[in-house]
């Protein structure tokens, strides 16, 4: 009589599981620390010469600093623009800046890794800081990315919904938006302050391991509800111009060293 064979089977799905880390509970550390995020979302719209400042010169510098670890980052290009009884959108510097809106959030969309949405909405950001953003498509060769998910998305209807969805969220904030940037630390909104955003992410942040960077943050954050916009910020109106004359001859402060970096 023959011996029943053992099911060939059951060794290399042991060996599977036993390798597949990712069936794996997190150790504890890392999920609190993963836990421990401090949300920051960045409301704008591409165009606003403030909101391209403080993402070429500010917000990039998370990167740097490393204070990125403790952050989940989101962008929401949408800022003052309008959407009209028969679902077109307006926006507040034109149709340049339609286009450009649409363009970031299809890059969002193709890519979703932050690190590398990111860094090619900086690259276009950065040349809107410049004055030379027509030449945004050239962002695609800088980095190295297919250009071709990116063109289809804004080119079609997917590239108008994914807009319509960023209304929605800038429609949605309590309390409602006044200007852009408009930015929101662990669902606060920093009002004229959102320089500070640093200061407020360090505080907000529970981990047990905080960057190295809260050691240097000892400025006290202003008073939120005394904030008054005065200056850099755009208000939710028309008539805005894109930069002044000082503008257009400011370098950025922070490099994301771009492949080809002529910035």
């Amino acid at each position: 009589m023959i011996a029943p064979r053992r099911p060939r089977f059951l060794l290399p799905v042991v060996l599977v599981l036993l390798a597949a880390g990712a069936l794996l509970p997190l150790p504890a550390a890392a999920a609190e620390e993963a836990a421990a995020k401090v949300s920051l979302e960045l409301y704008y719209e591409s165009l606003c010469p403030y909101c391209s400042r403080f993402m070429v010169n500010r917000l990039a510098g998370i990167f740097e600093d490393g204070l990125i670890d403790a952050v989940d980052l989101r962008l929401v290009p949408y800022g003052n623009a309008r959407v009209g009884s028969n679902g077109d959108i307006s926006c507040q510097h034109g149709p340049y800046e339609c286009l450009l809106n649409t363009v970031e959030a299809c890059a969002i969309d193709a890519w979703p890794d932050l690190d590398v949405h990111f860094r090619f909405i900086y690259c276009v950001e950065d040349l809107v800081v410049k004055r030379q953003y027509k030449s945004w498509d050239s962002c695609f060769q800088k980095l190295g990315l297919d250009p071709k998910p990116v063109t289809e998305c804004y080119k079609n209807e997917k590239g108008h919904k994914l807009e319509l969805k960023y209304a929605n969220q800038t429609d949605a904030l309590v309390p409602p938006h006044r200007y852009v940037p408009w930015v929101v630390v662990d669902g606060q909104p920093l009002l004229e302050d959102y320089e500070n955003f640093e200061v407020y992410i360090c505080k907000a942040y529970k981990g047990t391991s905080p960057p190295n960077v809260c050691e240097g943050l000892v400025h006290p954050p202003m008073a939120l509800e005394t904030v008054v916009a005065r200056n850099g910020v755009t208000y939710n109106s028309g008539g805005i111009k894109l930069a002044t004359a000082e503008d257009e001859g400011r370098d950025s402060k922070i490099k994301m060293r771009l492949p080809d970096d002529d910035n």
